[in-house]
């Protein structure tokens, strides 16, 4: 394999092969990407890892990096010390532009553990081995793609759903109406995507109350109230009169709209509500029973309905 020096022919083919080089350098605040012996330079911007897409990108001021590796890139054809191999040139992957119309660098990345200073950089095995596409980077550039991951986001976090209070509870009466409310509770998310760093807020805006005898109820925007005792049977926009007795279990769905901001940005809205259920509610349905009796349990404290005698009719 003939490789070539560094010199000019060498700097001539490297700019005709890879279409895009030059001095690292901030401009407006924006890294260019460049070439360095040791591999990709952007002014010391470490690179990180985006835990849902798997891409590497440069990581923003502040960033906050657990990842225990540190990660480099490193020309496509680039052998040993900053040399190419020509016969690598003709073949090496074509990085087309993007919509900015910047050509992309073909690389291969490397990692090595993140607590050594100048590490011995071992081939990334996390894509394959193969090369990859090194774009310049900035969170304007970023917002298109990180809109398109947003909605799985949202839909992962772990939103507190709205919490469910049956009136009366724990038992009910056949036929009767049952109050049924709902609590929940605007919520803030802090995350990252892209290694940018994103705020989301999720706030509730609609229920679904499935009462467990098969019927259900919304999505609505009514979130029902408690009664006062005095009022319990009193039919509300969210109450359920049984048709049966037994043991039913509620659930609550609730429904939350977000918005998000990237590194502090205006607020942007997801585009789909998130859908989040509180744990199931058994509400007992009983039958009511009239009976006349000749005592009461004063007088007969072993009857039927007193404290010491028999169970009652469910």
């Amino acid at each position: 394999m003939r490789l070539v020096r560094r010199n000019c022919l060498a700097a001539f083919l490297l700019l005709v092969a890879l279409t895009h080089i030059g001095a690292a350098a901030y401009a407006h605040g924006t890294p260019i990407v460049g070439f360095e012996d040791t591999g990709i330079d952007v002014n010391a911007t470490n690179w990180v890892r985006d835990e849902d897409s798997g891409e590497f990108v440069p990581a923003p001021p502040g960033y906050v990096n657990n990842d225990p590796n540190q990660y480099n890139a490193f020309p496509q054809c680039q052998v040993d010390d900053g040399n190419l191999a020509i016969d690598c040139l003709a073949k090496q992957r074509v990085c087309p532009p993007r919509a900015d119309g910047k050509p992309g660098v073909p690389v291969i990345w490397k990692v090595a553990p993140r607590e050594l200073e100048n590490p011995t950089w071992t081939d990334w095995q996390g894509n394959g081995g193969g090369p990859t596409c090194l774009y310049d980077r900035n969170p304007e550039d970023l917002l298109p793609r990180i809109a398109a991951l947003i909605q799985r986001a949202f839909d992962r976090l772990p939103v507190v759903p709205g919490t469910l209070t049956a009136q009366p509870s724990p038992h009910t009466l056949r036929g009767a109406e049952t109050n049924f409310y709902a609590k929940a509770a605007e919520q803030p998310f802090d995350i990252t995507i892209l290694a940018q760093k994103i705020h989301i807020i999720a706030k509730p805006v609609q229920y679904r109350w499935d009462y467990g005898d098969g019927t259900s109820l919304g999505p609505t925007t009514t979130m029902g109230g408690p009664l006062p005792q005095d009022r319990w049977g009193e039919k509300t926009r969210t109450s359920h009169a049984y048709a049966a007795t037994g043991d039913f279990n509620v659930v609550l769905t609730t429904y939350f709209q977000g918005t998000y901001s990237v590194n502090g940005g205006p607020n942007l809205p997801i585009p789909n509500q998130g859908q989040f259920s509180s744990p199931p509610q058994t509400v007992s349905v009983w039958r009511s029973v009239t009976r006349n009796y000749a005592d009461d349990c004063n007088t007969n404290p072993q009857g039927e309905g007193c404290p010491g005698g028999a169970p009652g009719n469910r």
